[in-house]
């Protein structure tokens, strides 16, 4: 959602979202598929992967013109709006304009009569949401340092201390619930929009939390700590084709025993709170729901983790239970043992297959070429961690891939044609599901990749300029999409 175009530095759910959704209509797609919506943190490069709650909203997707619709800013409060590229976010700019601009807002929201709907998802929201106003209203005061850093009684949940302080920060939390409360009404009208529409949304839920997390204050017995509340372990992931050290992730992982226990309790209220705002999910790393490396804590990287096996046919068994159906999409990348496929095949997940992966091997029957695909899978050109298909083909591909791609489809291959063949090669497969970047229909380079793994800084930042997503492209997406059987 951050990519969107939006005169304040940054996209959200207001008339940009409308138009991308009446270019899905006119381009007869019938998913878009979003990146977490979670808060996110400049300490942790504004990855949408490193939040503060699993379950809270980015305050910086709301809309400013929706708030000034709904009479809760004037026009004149968004006259400052930072000024900056284009085609890129600018976090500190936009987080430093776009802070005091929703303090007005909910200011202004709390004063006016409550009403059912507010009262409603307050309400339904109670599970995540008190902890999580709390937990951010007491950061702050707290000069927002970690929460293991608080006053002990505050660290450990102590309710009489709890209690007094909420009472004494009471204004600041129920700022943080109405900011949570706007983006939610702002997200539902959006995806009210798309249901008529006939579009479905494809979530993504990340697999792990931070340790800075409301998550992890609340409920810090479902993930492996010490006596001092700190990680005893960390999240991560061994060397692989993205780096040669693995990626440290640096989060706390999960105690399954203590969740399989509770009957996977917080896992079923995540599930169902995804559920709400999307129609189907991304599993983000699927296989650490099955095995996740573990890296002694204080290592500098993942290298020394080891394999460690996790509870996933009781937990995907529970969750079943909950939802049926359960719409998830496996995030299957990376280091996948037969253990993965079969989890995945007894639950009939679909799983990913990326095309800028395809051609590395001299192999006929590698997985990721299109006439190897099963139906029950997701075709992607690429994802946020890759490079665009022209960026891979300008900078990263070897000359026997592009011999290789050049021979699958039957002609020469260059960088200004590159994106279409691998878009034409998605739609065309047998895949239930083909997903592209907004990069690859432009044709777009290097310069327009979204994430680069096991890097800090410069990533998350990419925006589409405005109307470059015009009637000309949507018309050819189309006629792709109808002569492929699809849309």
């Amino acid at each position: 959602m951050t990519s969107l175009p939006s005169p304040f530095g940054i996209g959200d759910l207001g008339p940009e979202a409308f138009r991308f959704a009446d270019f899905l209509t006119d381009a007869r797609q019938g998913c878009w598929q979003v990146l977490p919506l979670n808060p996110t943190d400049t300490a942790f490069g504004n990855s949408p992967y490193h939040s503060t709650s699993a379950f809270a909203f980015s305050p910086l997707l709301i809309s400013p013109e929706e708030l000034v619709r709904d009479g809760l800013l004037g026009k004149g409060d968004l006259a400052s709006a930072p000024a900056g590229r284009a085609d890129r976010v600018n976090y500190e700019r936009v987080t430093a304009w776009k802070t005091p601009l929703l303090e007005k807002a909910c200011a202004a929201f709390l004063d006016r009569k409550s009403d059912a709907a507010w009262e409603g998802f307050c309400a339904a929201n109670a599970g995540w949401l008190d902890d999580y106003a709390a937990f951010v209203a007491f950061k702050g005061s707290f000069g927002n340092r970690p929460w293991t850093d608080w006053p002990p009684a505050i660290r450990d949940r102590e309710p009489a201390a709890v209690a007094a302080l909420s009472e004494a920060l009471g204004s600041e939390i129920g700022k943080e619930k109405a900011r949570q409360y706007l983006f939610f009404r702002q997200w539902s009208a959006l995806r009210a929009s798309c249901r008529e529409r006939g579009i479905r949304i494809v979530g993504d839920m990340p697999i792990y939390v931070d340790h800075d997390s409301a998550d992890v204050w609340a409920d810090p017995g479902i993930f492996k700590l010490d006596g001092r509340k700190m990680p005893a372990a960390v999240a991560g992931v061994p060397p692989d084709y993205f780096s040669a050290t693995g990626q440290l992730w640096g989060n706390p992982l999960y105690r399954w025993d203590v969740l399989e226990h509770r009957e996977f309790d917080w896992w079923v209220r995540r599930m169902e709170h995804n559920l709400r705002l999307f129609d189907l999910v991304r599993v983000d790393h699927f296989r650490g729901l099955v095995g996740y490396w573990e890296v002694p804590a204080g290592d500098s990287t993942a290298a020394n983790g080891k394999w460690v096996e996790a509870p996933a046919r009781k937990l995907f068994g529970r969750l079943r239970r909950a939802f049926r159906p359960l719409p998830i999409i496996a995030e299957d990348l990376g280091t996948i043992t037969p253990d993965v496929r079969e989890v995945m095949d007894h639950f009939k997940f679909p799983g990913m297959k990326v095309l800028l992966f395809a051609f590395g091997d001299d192999d006929p029957d590698h997985p990721y070429r299109p006439h190897m695909y099963e139906r029950n899978c997701v075709a992607y050109t690429g994802t946020h961690d890759n490079n665009t298909a022209r960026g891979w083909f300008e900078l990263e591909a070897r000359p026997e891939e592009k011999d290789r791609l050049t021979g699958y489809v039957g002609r020469p291959v260059d960088a200004s044609s590159v994106a279409p063949e691998l878009v034409r090669l998605a739609l065309t497969s047998a895949a239930d599901l083909a997903v592209v970047p907004a990069q690859d229909l432009l044709g777009l380079g290097a310069e327009a990749r979204m994430n680069k793994p096991a890097t800090i800084g410069g990533n998350w930042e990419w925006r589409l300029r405005p109307g470059s997503l015009d009637g000309s492209l949507a018309g050819r997406l189309a006629e792709m999409t109808r002569a492929a059987g699809r849309g």
